[in-house]
């Protein structure tokens, strides 16, 4: 690990550099390059993956309030009111004699601290073993002390009577026959994984009245007579396989926590997912205001509010776990048979690594497929209810029409016009919800969204850099992620970072082509509009460069019987399989190998 703490503060210092050129003053390079050396030395990679991202964090909240708190960065020693660290780039943003804000600050200092700081937040490596223990621990005390306004209380009778106007007409159409499942991509429960999920083993009998095995697990009712069929197992409730709760990395700080899914349960949640999703995207109230697959309507609108100040930014702390099944399962009271098919799929058990149980409180954890459209509906419920009580608005639905115009989820990312957001916090908090301080703007200029921070109308998201240098060309995904995160250092001006990461790539793989931003293989972007040598493919009529390219991994797994034949329908529906073996082989999930291809160089 010495070795590459060596190498992520090589790249530190070149982006430190780059962010000092892009400045207007002198940022005291030498100075602050010598305390970086310093603090890595003795820290390790700690200080680049959680020290500096705790900065970043009192640099946002700095100029949220307008000010530098006297409780700000207690991890560095102060240059009067800032942070001797970095005191050039601050002395752009704040007056260092008073801590406050500038009238203008300069917004390349603004992104050249957030890039300092959060360049190896997203480290994709494993947390320490007390972390892990700590992020569990806080699972299970979210769990137990998971609540929400208590059944006849007014809260939820005003919850129900918005949850009514809101979903109660838009799920009319709802009809099992209508559903079509399919099998995700990643781990399940039982480490069935391929095609022999098609292969279905195990049929919960919560899930018969709602999904015929018959009519669901197999492609006809003809398979009764199979030993397919006469292999299948149903399973009653209490010997239901409880979900599989795993760590995987986040943040060096602290690591996500997913609950894996049983076949049959994974496979039917995403036949409601899809109806649904599909169905809020259209409605006339939601459309384009929750929002599943597009990410850009809450990107625009950060961008826009960090200047006109007129929205606020919401993030919610472990926002999954904290949706309460009795509350999220009565949004769909007028529709019992919607309900009942949520309600079948919905796994109630989680088993930790320890091997401890737990009875679910909450509907779900991140993992199922109906995580995110239930807490989306979840949430945009909450605030409608917050904002007719702010604007002291009766529950109607010409009223909430009105006010669901103002408010736009993501998931757990909300936005909320700016004289509403401590209401609507107030309102999640009451909900059972945590809204995220250090995650949420309603103050100042600065704004965040999925995925895009804005100041002041201008762009300051940081390029993350999430693997270790690579070391060889085994190592494939680090390799693509490396060239991606170069090219996209590049077009924000950071040339030397962009050099120093296209070297590293370059070494094992040999010279990478110059491409258009468009091509499928690893190549440079440039500013000059040309790209590398080509060919002229006579059979497509197009110019093609070769280059390196990630590929899937397969390993062999046939599918036969009808087990194949369910697969054909249910690809049918999808568009058609792209590998014409996919009866033959699967993909490994997540692993690729690079080869040199011909492709379009745009």
């Amino acid at each position: 690990m010495k070795s590459h703490v060596s190498d992520l503060l090589k790249l530190a210092e070149h982006i430190f550099k780059d962010a000092s050129a892009k400045c207007t003053a002198d940022p005291l390079e030498e100075l602050d390059l010598k305390n970086l050396r310093s603090r890595v030395e003795h820290e390790g990679l700690s200080f680049l993956t959680i020290t500096l991202p705790a900065l970043g964090k009192d640099f946002e909240r700095s100029l949220a309030s307008g000010r530098i708190e006297p409780t700000y960065f207690r991890s560095f020693g102060k240059y009067a009111k800032a942070p001797a660290f970095l005191r050039g780039f601050f002395a752009l943003v704040f007056d260092t004699s008073t801590g406050r804000i500038l009238d203008e600050p300069e917004i390349s200092a603004i992104e050249g601290i957030r890039q300092i700081a959060y360049t190896f937040k997203k480290l994709l490596v494993p947390c320490a073993t007390r972390r892990v223990r700590k992020a569990l621990e806080e699972f299970i005390r979210i769990e137990h002390s998971l609540e929400g306004p208590e059944q006849g209380s007014k809260d939820l009778e005003v919850f129900l009577r918005v949850s009514d106007h809101l979903w109660g007409s838009l799920l009319t159409n709802f009809a099992i026959e209508d559903l079509i499942p399919r099998h995700g991509p990643g781990a399940t429960a039982e480490r069935i994984s391929g095609n022999q999920k098609y292969v279905m083993q195990r049929w919960h009998d919560r899930l018969e009245p709602w999904f015929p095995m018959l009519s669901f697990a197999f492609a006809n009712e003809y398979a009764s007579d199979t030993k397919e069929f006469e292999r299948l197992s149903v399973i009653p409730e209490c010997d239901e396989q409880p979900v599989r709760v795993i760590t995987v990395p986040k943040t060096l700080k602290t690591p996500r926590i997913i609950a894996i899914e049983p076949v049959c349960m994974q496979y039917m949640q995403q036949a409601i997912s899809r109806w649904l999703t599909r169905t809020i995207e259209q409605g006339p109230i939601t459309r384009g205001h929750v929002n599943f697959h597009d990410q850009s309507v809450n990107r625009s609108l950060a961008m826009s509010a960090s200047r006109e100040r007129d929205f606020a930014t919401l993030d919610l702390s472990s926002a999954s776990d904290r949706v309460p099944y009795a509350i999220a399962i009565r949004m769909f009271d007028m529709h019992p048979d919607l309900q009942g098919c949520i309600s079948a799929t919905r796994s109630t058990r989680a088993k930790l690594p320890d091997g401890q149980v737990l009875t679910l409180k909450k509907f779900a954890s991140m993992g199922s497929a109906l995580c995110f459209p239930i807490e989306a509906m979840y949430f945009y419920t909450i605030c409608i209810v917050a904002l007719l009580e702010k604007y002291d608005l009766p529950v109607t639905f010409s009223n909430i029409r009105s006010v669901a115009k103002l408010v736009y989820v993501y998931g757990d990312d909300i936005i909320v016009p700016t004289d509403t957001a401590e209401s609507v916090s107030y309102h999640l908090q009451k909900y059972s919800c945590k809204v995220n301080s250090d995650k949420s703007f309603w103050t100042g200029k600065f704004r965040e969204s999925c995925g895009l921070d804005a100041y002041d109308g201008q762009e300051v998201t940081p390029t993350y850099v999430r693997h270790l240098r690579p070391s060889n060309r085994g190592e494939a995904s680090s390799l693509a992620s490396w060239v991606a995160a170069a090219n996209h250092f590049y077009k924000r001006g950071y040339w030397s970072t962009a050099s120093h990461m296209i070297s590293v790539c370059e070494s094992i793989l040999g010279a990478l082509p110059i491409i258009g931003p468009e091509c499928a293989g690893l190549g440079k972007v440039s500013f000059q509009h040309c790209v590398s040598a080509t060919r002229w493919n006579v059979d497509h009529q197009v110019h093609e460069v070769r280059t390196w390219c990630a590929v899937p991994i397969y390993r062999k797994d046939k599918l036969e019987g009808h087990g194949a034949l369910l697969k054909f329908f249910l690809s049918s529906d999808n568009n058609c399989q792209k590998d014409e073996k996919h009866l033959e082989r699967t993909a490994r999930h997540g692993a690729v190998a690079l080869k040199r291809r011909w492709v379009r160089p745009y």
